[in-house]
């Protein structure tokens, strides 16, 4: 980090910051601050439903996805387009029909205060930790590899966001979040365009890919139902829609984006034009990870990408052993150079087997890297796929790019932050606080607004402090959602499409479903059953539907329990998958 690269890192993120708060200060009552005046334009909400979801884990942790496992991870956002029609031809219309500040009310409506207040409560738990994830997965590692004290960098990211957020609400995240995404768009460029010119010249584009597809790399589509891989496009198609139909349809970060739309037609256009964009972007930022594996098959990379736990394993016992991991790792960097230098179609299989060969290396140095922080008793990050595009920026961009790039970062994770407290705060004043006492003080209520913001905020913050890495942070944060996502995504469906299930039926089936999602993740975790996450929205979404529907027979019409008994097959069909694989 040169100097140049510290006034382009701080003047972008304060003018961020201070343009969102000089932009929409002075919010008069809870509409302007929690709806953003009901003014926003198709591309505002666009832009701003992109970053709510674009976090800085997108940017740090997709392209390190993509450098280990290929493209495949593309196949997730399948269902998004298909997510995006739903909802704006069921959510959208209804929500707007009805004024709701949060999509929590309309289950009131439909059901009672009990269903409404549950539904709220599963999605403040999920977006409360996630919360602090966005703020905790870029602290992490540019302190690891800046060498910058995490807990001052958490409060840092923290206070940047609360500042707009609690000033401005839901304009001033609007408004911050065009900007922002501008950035990210132009970093991510640039990053591209900079790894394609650092490449060797007679490495034309073609030739890259063609080295990436003979290295494993280019594979986007599996057919395959092998519950073992995480990524199909059968879990992209099936899982990945009800997980996004449940992300974008119920949960507040993101109704709150479009609900400030102008009008039906605003927030229905955003949506779609974030389901036209948002997978082309998955794409090009994994595209990214997969030239940053070619870059480093013509220049030297290191056996493991973090920093931190290189150093812990080189001052240990287990040193000797991973000098010697360190040298095959660089004998075989250097046969398989001479292979691509003059690539030729017939030796892809021998690239293809030493890159199994460097992989097999880097999972032997990750165990040493854990043996070694169980005998000097820490916990050590073994996997290194968050580290390996700040690895490239820091050791492989121009000065001035750095702080560009690590700006993108930032502002990313202030992004989907900000949404994030927005929607908390617009949660717990409109569904758990607000009630007929207090209902139409505005000065009130939007003072009340501004508290929660803040209290979330703080929240945040100490999450993040107290937060451990898991394997792959993009990973974790669609594990928590979908944890609670398909559950809710059933009660809305019940309220759409059931008129005949009462409060009572839902509000059992939610809590039961929950618990039994809960179980069947922790089953998975301890290798007792096979079900990748995402498998978990479909599963919930479909239980919540099920259980309450028997608990609902006696007033069931013959369509109905033709719903009923259609669903239950679906689901022993599903469950004999899951024993299928399993055993």
């Amino acid at each position: 980090m040169q100097t140049v690269d510290w006034i382009v890192l701080i003047g972008t993120l304060l003018t961020i910051v201070g343009y969102g708060t000089y932009q929409t200060r002075g919010s008069k009552n809870v509409q302007d601050f929690l709806k953003g005046g009901n003014n926003s334009k198709w591309w505002t909400i666009g832009l701003s439903v992109m970053a709510t979801q674009a976090s800085a884990i997108t940017f740090l942790s997709t392209p390190g996805q993509a450098f280990n496992d290929g493209m495949g991870f593309v196949q997730f956002y399948f269902g998004l387009p298909f997510a995006m029609v739903v909802i704006c031809m069921v959510f959208i219309p209804l929500y707007h029909k009805l004024k709701v500040y949060t999509a929590y009310e309309f289950l009131e409506s439909r059901f009672d205060k009990k269903t409404r207040t549950l539904t709220a409560i599963l999605f403040l738990i999920q977006r409360g930790l996630a919360a602090g994830i966005t703020i905790f997965a870029p602290a992490i590692i540019l302190s690891v590899v800046l060498g910058w004290n995490l807990i001052l960098l958490n409060i840092i990211i923290g206070i940047l966001v609360i500042i707009y957020t609690v000033s401005g609400g839901t304009k001033a995240v609007n408004v911050t979040q065009k900007h922002q995404m501008v950035v990210i768009f132009t970093g991510m460029v640039i990053a591209f365009i900079l790894i394609m010119h650092q490449l060797p010249a007679d490495i034309t584009f073609k030739k890259a890919v063609d080295i990436a597809g003979a290295s494993g790399k280019m594979e986007v589509i599996d057919f395959s139902f092998d519950l073992d891989n995480r990524y199909t496009i059968w879990s992209g198609l099936i899982g990945g829609t009800f997980l996004m139909l449940s992300y974008f349809g119920t949960d507040q970060s993101q109704v709150q984006r479009y609900l400030s739309g102008k009008s039906v037609k605003e927030m229905q256009l955003g949506l779609i034009f974030n389901g036209l964009l948002k997978v082309p972007m998955q794409f090009f930022i994994l595209f990214i990870g997969v030239m940053v594996f070619v870059f480093y098959q013509f220049n030297a990379s290191p056996l493991n990408f973090n920093p931190t736990a290189t150093e812990v394993v080189l001052n240990s016992e287990y040193a000797q052993d991973y000098k010697n991991l360190e040298k095959e790792h660089a004998d075989l960097f250097q046969l398989k150079q001479n292979l691509i230098t003059d690539y030729k179609d017939e030796s892809a299989p021998e690239i293809l087997r030493i890159t199994h060969q460097v992989d097999a290396n880097r999972e032997a140095a990750k165990t040493l890297i854990e043996k070694a922080g169980q005998t000097k008793k820490l916990k050590v990050e073994t996997n290194d796929k968050d580290y390996v595009f700040i690895h490239f920026i820091l050791h492989n961009l121009p000065r001035g790019l750095i702080g560009l790039l690590l700006a993108v970062i930032l502002s990313a994770a202030m992004s989907s932050t900000a949404s994030e407290l927005n929607a908390l705060a617009s949660t717990t004043t409109i569904d758990l606080y607000q009630n007929e006492d207090n209902k139409k003080d505005e000065k009130h209520m939007l003072n009340v607004s501004r508290v929660f913001t803040l209290l979330w905020g703080i929240l945040a913050i100490g999450i993040a402090c107290i937060a451990n890495l898991a394997e792959n942070l993009i990973q974790l944060v669609n594990i928590i959602g979908s944890i609670f996502y398909g559950n809710v995504l059933g009660i809305f469906l019940l309220a759409f499409f059931f008129k005949h299930v009462k409060a009572n039926a839902v509000f059992v089936s939610a809590l039961i479903t929950q618990i039994i999602i809960i179980a069947l993740f922790g089953l998975n975790e301890f290798g007792i059953i096979k079900l990748p996450f995402l498998w978990l929205n479909f599963v919930g979404c479909i239980l919540a539907i099920i259980i309450a529907l028997v608990l609902s027979i006696k007033d069931s019409t013959i369509k109905g329990k033709g719903i009923l008994f259609t669903l239950s097959g679906i689901l022993i069909a599903f469950g004999y998958l899951i024993y299928e694989n399993s055993i």
